[in-house]
């Protein structure tokens, strides 16, 4: 498993690199979004307003979300905010402005040229209140009970280890502190030509658990108060795969999840 679990990751590295380095949305590297829409159209389908995507730096919009965690998350001043797999920034720079010049968010991701593209974000946007560090959301590097929201957009779909990633969220939030996460699951099983295409791992697809399962995860991390707040379908038949569409047609969801610890 630990192979495995190896191979996953850099899988998921390796093609997200692509997308900081090119400067495009997921759509032309297999990711999950609509490949014909821009970064643009694709934020605002999956929650977005338009003043949330006219106020963060160019370049930080990449069209890789399912939801938007940000606007379900409470912010308030003050607030020490986490964003596990925070790509190039959106979701960071949304988050800044809520929490304020007394508040804190800090972004976690796994690949470096993701890490470089969002502190060059931040730089062009004059943000003071926001930083980015490189690390696994499966070890992150924050210490123990040091903030109060986590946040996460489509990303815990993508690791091998949600019991892991679930478990280290629980151990950096504070008491009284809340997980807030719009990620993708599964209602029911996917075909194993889709479970072994690398190209819809990295889209968001193949890595995605069933919907119970996912939750299970939350719980058995120590949450309390887990509950979904919405959900709705995905447009998989937009994502570029290499499988017949029909074949995963409503086996997918897009859900927005929030939990405590205790």
């Amino acid at each position: 498993m630990e192979g495995k679990s190896k191979n996953i990751r850099k899988m998921v590295r390796d093609g997200y690199a692509k997308v900081a380095q090119q400067g495009i949305s997921c759509c032309s590297s297999g990711g999950c979004c609509l490949p014909s829409s821009t970064a643009h159209n694709i934020s605002k389908t999956v929650g977005y307003s338009e003043e949330d995507i006219s106020t963060v730096p160019d370049g930080a919009i990449l069209g890789l979300g399912c939801g938007n965690p940000v606007a379900i998350a409470s912010l308030q001043e003050g607030d020490v905010v986490l964003d596990l797999g925070s790509g190039a920034g959106f979701d960071v720079f949304l988050a800044a402005k809520k929490v304020g010049k007394t508040g804190h968010v800090i972004g976690v991701d796994m690949t470096q040229e993701m890490i470089d593209r969002a502190k060059n974000n931040a730089r062009k946007g004059g943000y003071s209140n926001v930083e980015f560090r490189h690390g696994e959301i499966e070890s992150i590097p924050v210490v123990d009970n040091s903030v109060d929201v986590i946040i996460s957009n489509c990303v815990i779909n993508l690791s091998p280890e949600k019991n892991k990633v679930f478990r280290e969220a629980f151990r950096v939030l504070k008491p009284k502190g809340r997980l807030m996460v719009s990620d993708l699951v599964l209602i029911k099983n996917l075909p194993e030509a889709v479970k072994n295409s690398v190209e819809a791992y990295v889209g968001c697809l193949a890595g995605a658990e069933m919907k119970d399962a996912y939750l299970h995860c939350i719980e058995e991390a120590g949450f309390k108060d887990i509950r979904v707040v919405s959900q709705s379908g995905y447009p998989v038949d937009a994502m570029v795969i290499d499988t017949k569409i029909k074949e995963v047609e409503n086996s997918i969801a897009s859900i927005k999840v929030h939990a405590v610890k205790p």
